[in-house]
């Protein structure tokens, strides 16, 4: 897929997008369109911290931020946004057309969690414990894309293995500093034999960040992510 090591990147109007500036293959996207109205980013090209160095080449900064005293953390994701939803959530399509059928996901990641400082009602136990950053993927068939509401009680259980049309799926946190670039493997494990037809892969540096739970100031850069067969 296009820009599976984040080198590509372009801003528009204070959002910066994971794909060339008036590219039609939008292969990744960014909660950026709605966070970039309030003057922030979530996800940013970084070029000094890079896993692979050289001319051109890039990671991606993401960030769990605050905005109007809501926990916002920042992602990447393989889809495209299409609008904000109550001011603190958004209308995502989720994935793009694929047919591979890879053994797992790598790629590189530095993660530098903080400690949960702003939790949901119920989920103030988790304050003072360390942030959880996830990476996860999801090949999927069906004749179209999944559209979510951030905003919706049931988003929590429409990225996992048991949405509807799952043929594979793997899925992968990081509870540590992981002191610099470390590289990762996620195995997907096969539901079916089934040919896919749309690949899911989305990274967010506070795992419960849906739950409005995280800590503000979890970075995660990400790079040079690859499908193995």
């Amino acid at each position: 897929m296009p820009n599976m090591s984040f080198d590509q990147w372009s801003k528009n109007k204070g959002c910066w997008n994971p794909y060339p500036k008036d590219s039609k293959n939008t292969t990744w996207d960014t909660a950026n369109h709605g966070l970039s109205i309030l003057g922030i980013n979530g996800a940013t090209p970084e070029y000094d911290h890079v896993a692979v160095s050289g001319p051109g080449k890039a990671a991606v900064k993401v960030e769990t931020k605050q905005a109007l005293g809501i926990l916002v953390a920042g992602n990447i994701y393989t889809g495209r946004f299409l609008k904000i939803v109550k001011m603190s959530g958004a209308k995502i399509e989720m994935g793009v057309p694929f047919t591979g059928r890879p053994k797992s996901l790598s790629g590189y990641i530095h993660y530098i969690p903080g400690k949960i400082d702003v939790a949901s009602k119920n989920m103030k136990n988790l304050i003072g414990t360390t942030d959880n950053a996830k990476i996860e993927i999801s090949l999927r068939e069906g004749d179209s894309l999944q559209v979510v509401d951030s905003t919706d009680d049931k988003f929590q259980n429409e990225h996992g293995a048991s949405y509807p049309g799952t043929v594979g799926y793997g899925v992968m946190y990081f509870k540590q500093d992981t002191k610099g670039y470390i590289r990762f493997e996620i195995p997907i494990e096969y539901l079916s034999g089934n040919t896919p037809t749309n690949i899911v892969i989305t990274a967010t540096s506070s795992c419960h960040a849906q739950q409005f739970t995280g800590s503000t100031g979890s970075v995660m850069y990400l790079d040079e992510f690859k499908l193995n067969y």
